[in-house]
């Protein structure tokens, strides 16, 4: 079935894709991947759907684009929202019928593949402002995945923060054995904006500059250590996360307090009294 991975940018869509490549009985098939963000609008359709030979300038030879080359594999589109209307009606016809039919020719041709997509916007906001197609929508979002950012999975940081030491303790020719107590509660009390893939940076980071055994707070980037860390007790912890979250959903919205506790999910004078409990400006 086709699937639509939602998550910000960096959180691990593409390995999330990989994952369900690898899990399938197609694993053996080749997984190809492309950002549609990165592809130039009028090559989109040859970079997918292939070409013919002279379709157009400069197409020497012709190409059988991601969707026929996958050969029963997957096919992962990443920020799939860039697509311009054009190629996304002929994706549809694509996932509909499974053939394609590449630029330049008026036949067409089966393709055999699974498709899964990833997005780090809101497609169903791009379809209310006509820039995305429900139907399209629709079709991909057969199984829906979303990520959680790393601010709203904190119990995580710890086990990913390990893995990264590992992982970059041998592309670096490193042998950091840990974190010191102080450093992983920096890292856990961290808001993380760049989500898991700036958490990889920090640990690589660490990694080459730290001189110790073990990871401590002075290895880390000095704007986590200055971040307050999270309070012990866990009263004030969720507390003081709950201002941290208002806070930055504020800065979402240019401080529009009515859009704010509509994200929130909370009426205005909810969210009032949460500014004057935790002084927020």
């Amino acid at each position: 079935s086709t699937v639509l991975i939602s998550g910000e940018s960096g959180t691990g869509k593409e390995l999330v894709a990989r994952a369900l490549h690898r899990l399938s009985k197609h694993s053996t098939s080749p997984f190809l991947a492309i950002n549609m963000a990165t592809v130039p609008p009028d090559m989109a359709e040859a970079q997918l759907f292939g070409h013919e030979r002279g379709a157009f300038t400069g197409a020497v030879q012709r190409r059988e684009g991601l969707f026929r080359s996958a050969k029963g594999g997957t096919v992962f589109l990443d920020e799939v929202g860039e697509m311009s209307l054009s190629v996304q009606a002929k994706l549809l016809r694509t996932l509909e019928n499974n053939e394609v039919i590449p630029v330049g020719s008026d036949r067409a041709v089966k393709a055999n593949f699974r498709l899964v997509a990833a997005t780090n916007r809101d497609l169903e906001q791009q379809v209310s402002q006509g820039l995305f197609r429900q139907d399209l929508f629709f079709r991909l979002n057969v199984l829906g995945i979303k990520i959680l950012p790393l601010r709203e999975r904190r119990e995580d940081v710890s086990a990913l923060a390990n893995h990264m030491l590992q992982k970059h303790n041998r592309s670096c020719g490193k042998t950091k054995r840990g974190f010191s107590n102080e450093a992983m509660r920096v890292l856990v009390s961290y808001h993380w904006p760049g989500n898991v893939r700036e958490l990889s940076n920090v640990i690589e980071r660490a990694v080459i500059l730290s001189d110790g055994e073990t990871i401590t707070p002075e290895d880390l980037p000095a704007d986590l250590v200055s971040q307050e860390p999270l309070p012990m007790c866990l009263k004030h912890a969720v507390a003081e996360a709950e201002k941290r979250h208002i806070q930055w959903v504020l800065s979402t919205v240019d401080g529009n307090r009515e859009k704010a506790a509509k994200l929130l999910e909370i009426d205005r004078a909810t969210l009032y009294r949460r500014l004057d409990k935790y002084q927020v400006k």
